[in-house]
């Protein structure tokens, strides 16, 4: 077993989740692969994913990780139980939509869930939905990845794409928005700036913990020196950079 802990994300959105990693826990390795070849995966079918999804976080289980972190709610939602069943011998960390959180953060109004399509309508967002979700407003986030992607996160088209599919709900009393794709904390000012007096939720800070917890749990800790970041990609060595660019930019 080596000392790095694996990330995996359909594309870059999962940056925001490393970041917040090395923020917490300064001292780990990490090794990222992002998928970016075949983003988005939330249009596709729940095979299709399955068949990515485990190819991906496979590069990551040959490199002997000694935790892997599950950087997207599509993914988490369409084959986290499955690699958990296959590998009980490792802390597997997912996502979901912070929809728990942001139904408790509510004073009278609704909450937006923005998500990909996938995570919306598998299984795991249905359930949450049902503990959850009285007063839940799903939304397909769609576009949203791509532009991210393309970086033209902070652009006046990005801007304008959240407009088109939120602007809808302006004139209703929101409490919360849940961001519920690690690609949306890239578009928060934007989705802020239409509602100014929401609560904007994520499951960055959840997970991270959990994944805190879990390493000390196993005894996995490393705390001896500063650590390390290894960026991998089934793209271009272009893509590379641009995920150094995302995490120089959360800071």
């Amino acid at each position: 077993m080596s000392d790095l802990i694996g990330f995996f994300d359909s594309g870059l959105g999962g940056i925001s989740v490393l970041h917040e990693a090395r923020r917490v826990m300064p001292n780990e390795n990490y090794l990222f692969f992002g998928d970016n070849k075949n983003t988005p995966y939330g249009p596709r079918s729940l095979k299709e994913i399955r068949a990515l999804s485990e190819a991906g976080i496979g590069r990551l289980l040959d490199r002997g990780v000694k935790a892997v972190v599950i950087a997207c709610n599509t993914v988490t939602s369409a084959y986290g139980e499955i690699v958990r069943a296959e590998h009980p011998e490792l802390p597997i960390i997912g996502m979901e939509p912070a929809l728990k959180p942001a139904h408790f953060a509510r004073h009278g109004g609704r909450v937006i869930v923005l998500a990909t399509d996938a995570t919306l309508r598998l299984e795991k967002f249905k359930r949450l939905m049902a503990r959850y979700g009285d007063d839940a407003i799903p939304v397909v986030g769609r576009g949203l990845v791509e532009l991210v992607e393309s970086g033209k996160a902070n652009t006046p088209e990005a801007e304008e794409a959240v407009r088109a599919l939120l602007s809808p709900y302006t004139d209703r009393q929101i409490d919360a928005v849940v961001l519920g794709c690690t690609h949306y904390p890239y578009l928060r000012d934007h989705i802020q700036k239409l509602f100014p007096e929401a609560k904007l939720f994520d499951g960055r800070d959840g997970t991270v913990q959990r994944l805190k917890s879990q390493l000390e749990k196993y005894g996995l800790r490393s705390d001896d020196a500063p650590g390390t970041v290894e960026y991998q990609t089934s793209a271009g060595p272009e893509t590379v950079e641009m995920m150094k660019r995302l995490m120089d930019w959360m800071d």
